[in-house]
């Protein structure tokens, strides 16, 4: 390493990316897909983003595990995210849980999800270990954080979001001191402690780690071995090192992505219906929180060869119009009108139809007449000519997914059954 001492750190690291989760609180949206393979901008999905992060930052080495219904995650990887060379010092490995170690478990839990492939991390050598979730959005230049590790000499360094006090019961919160060094990590605290100096502030993990890959090595086989231990990076390994060694916390505001036009660090756990709807719907406003037009940091996925969206007719009660909209390609407005709606690729909304506060994935075909309004349809649904969704909530609530804050989840199981 001596002869590239100025180099960037994220050229000697390998990103690690945690993609195995189920994601049940996005209901039938993970019924056939893990929760990072789920659709997410108009062309993008979830793992993209972070993904998209590691490249973007300069790592060419990229992991990405594996477990739940991972077939549709893999497709995408494979297609759009192949274009790594190995004559390039450039690798990037699917690793689905395949009983490697043992032949009674899967992975068993995060940190077993890293060990049970640790010979094939080792093979590439790298120096240091970016361990990412695949399941949420955000852009981050995790160089930043490299270098934040190796000049405090940490044993892990741990990226931080900073949330009001009242807020963190429902995540891992640090303690720390003046020095950003971590004193507990507590999960889910119902007194979460507040940031030194910010009373009304706390700190949270993001489930993003970075370590010295041998350091690393060694902690997991450790933990392995540890019979009482559930091989969870959150519950077991962090908690250990915070004990035993030096954990240092990494604010996301230090190493956030923001364009000129994004005035706050934006990240996203779209771990919910709601909080799905209401990131994809974000996206229509005049000036969205988070900028999917930033050339500097492009948010790479794999992007199907489609014809330019197209909108037809031009009469009276029956105009192809989008207002505060994003229509994706290949889809085609006909004679119907869209509001503060976000299209993905392929989608069909046929004549007389409206369609808004509506988050709508791939190839789903809208009927004539029908009104969908603060609803999210799954990839390849059929609704009916003259379906009505959002208007009566107590129908709603009968005939459909039915959230808290009144978004209706719409699957083609649930509209089979309306026509059975």
């Amino acid at each position: 390493m001596a002869a590239y001492d100025n180099a960037p750190l994220a050229r000697y690291a390998m990103a690690y990316v945690l993609a195995g989760g189920r994601g049940s609180r996005l209901m039938e949206l993970t019924d056939r897909r893990a929760k990072p393979a789920v659709y997410f901008g108009g062309k993008s999905r979830i793992i993209d983003f972070a993904l998209s992060n590691a490249l973007n930052s300069g790592i060419r080495r990229i992991c990405v595990a594996t477990q739940y219904k991972a077939h549709s995650l893999i497709r995408h990887l494979q297609r759009g995210w192949s274009f790594f060379r190995t004559e390039r010092n450039e690798s990037f490995d699917i690793l689905p849980a395949s009983q490697r170690v043992s032949e009674d478990h899967w992975y068993l839990g995060t940190a077993d999800a890293v060990y049970q492939n640790l010979d094939i991390v080792e093979s590439y050598d790298p120096k240091y270990i970016v361990l990412l979730a695949g399941d949420h959005i955000y852009k981050m230049d995790y160089e930043h954080m490299l270098q934040q590790h190796v000049e405090q000499g940490a044993d892990v360094t741990i990226g931080c979001l900073e949330v009001p006090r009242a807020e963190a019961s429902g995540f891992g919160v640090m303690h720390v001191d003046h020095d950003d060094r971590i004193i507990s990590f507590i999960e889910k605290p119902a007194d979460p402690p507040a940031m030194p100096g910010h009373p009304d502030r706390a700190l949270v993990s993001m489930g993003i780690y970075v370590f010295e890959a041998k350091f690393l090595y060694d902690q997991l086989r450790r933990d392995a071995d540890d019979p009482n231990s559930t091989h969870d990076f959150g519950k077991d390994l962090i908690p250990f090192i915070v004990n035993h060694g030096k954990a240092v916390a990494h604010h996301f505001s230090r190493s956030c992505v923001r364009s000129a036009s994004e005035q706050h660090a934006y990240w996203r756990d779209v771990g919910t219906v709601d909080a799905y709807w209401a990131a994809n719907i974000d996206l229509t406003d005049f000036v969205p929180q988070l900028d999917l037009y930033d050339r500097n940091w492009p948010i790479w996925t794999y992007a199907e060869i489609t014809p330019p969206a197209k909108f037809v007719h031009d009469q009276v009660g029956r105009r192809g119009q989008a207002l505060s909209s994003l229509v994706s390609g290949g889809c085609i407005v006909s004679g119907s009108t869209l509001r503060r709606s976000l299209l993905f690729t392929g989608v069909r909304v046929n004549s007389y139809a409206t369609v808004e506060n509506a988050v709508v994935l791939p190839y789903v075909d809208v009927g004539r007449s029908a009104r969908l309004t603060n609803v999210v349809v799954d990839r390849g649904v059929r609704i009916p000519q003259g379906l009505v969704v959002g208007e009566d909530p107590e129908l709603d609530a009968q005939r459909f997914r039915r959230s808290e804050q009144g978004v209706c989840l719409i699957t083609q199981p649930m509209i089979d059954r309306l026509t059975s």
